[in-house]
């Protein structure tokens, strides 16, 4: 099995409103390449909370499912939040870097793709989707095929049955995500440095500000200046853009079994109804139905 990647404390950020985390380097990935013969590989890791893998990138695609815990996966101009038992398909090439909200265990899918092609084998009017990264709602079935793969490097013995048990498992696995459900948990993030600071900093405890004036004295800038860079760098406002945050926050804290009302009052709504309203309008289901267990 590949060794543990030392670990070492990332620099405190500008303005002192995020706390620092430990930086891990990615596990060996080379040896879980998938190729034409195993199409697909899988992975396990266990991350302590507060903890981030550095960003890297993959000359294949990769399915991250949280199998315990939360974590938040951040690449190109966005994050993705991944609770339990939700999975983010990450195209190859595309760089991203891992936070972990909870102690999480993820378990990984390295998936081969062929020149030309993207996505699970979908076909090619479908492709196009899968060009970007995407949160999937994971199947008791896709459960049940992921925790049953091979996790081991490629310096294991590899009797031949165990890799046609390993390619059917991942034929299934394959079929399985191209039936998920995508779901809406990917958050925009800008460019501007401080801005981004500032989004970071909502994105760890979305409520420590109740207006966008808190959120902007933290990072000593105009809560006008705040709301133009909003408009400019990400065609919406700060409202909007908190809202699909407290909605991934919301999605955490469901995880954990608490209900409605406590989740609600915990996010600064006055009423489980109201906060029911917004998971309604921004998902367009009730929040029971969205927040129940993969």
């Amino acid at each position: 099995m590949a060794r543990p990647a030392p670990c070492r404390r990332a620099p405190s950020p500008p303005h002192g409103i995020a706390a620092p985390r430990a930086t891990l380097a990615p596990v060996e990935p080379a040896l879980y390449a998938p190729t034409p013969a195993r199409p697909v590989r899988a992975k396990a890791r266990r991350l302590d909370p507060d903890s981030e893998i550095q960003p890297h990138r993959h000359p294949w695609a990769q399915v991250a499912i949280a199998v315990a815990g939360v974590a938040r996966i951040t690449a190109q101009d966005a994050t993705y939040l991944v609770p339990s038992w939700r999975a983010i398909w990450i195209p190859p090439g595309i760089e991203h870097a891992v936070t972990v909200v909870e102690a999480a265990e993820l378990r990984t899918l390295y998936v081969h793709q062929p020149d030309g092609e993207a996505g699970p084998g979908v076909p090619r009017a479908q492709r196009e989707a899968w060009r970007a990264c995407r949160v999937l709602e994971v199947s008791p079935l896709l459960r049940e095929l992921v925790l049953q793969m091979d996790i081991d490097a490629d310096d294991a013995a590899r009797p031949g049955a165990d890799l046609a048990r390993e390619r059917r498992l991942g034929e299934l696995a394959l079929d399985e995500l191209r039936r998920a459900r995508p779901l809406p948990l990917g958050i925009a993030l800008p460019r501007d440095r401080r801005l981004r600071a500032l989004c970071r900093a909502v994105l760890d405890e979305p409520a420590r500000h109740a207006t966008l004036a808190g959120w902007a004295a933290a990072v000593g800038a105009s809560e006008r200046t705040v709301a133009r860079r909003f408009r400019d760098e990400l065609g919406t406002s700060f409202g909007a853009w908190r809202q699909q945050v407290l909605l991934g926050r919301a999605m955490t804290l469901a995880a954990q079994g608490l209900p409605m009302r406590l989740i609600a009052a915990e996010l600064g709504y006055a009423s489980a109804s109201a906060f029911s309203a917004m998971v309604r309008r921004s998902v367009g289901t009730p929040p029971r139905q969205f927040f129940r267990s993969g």
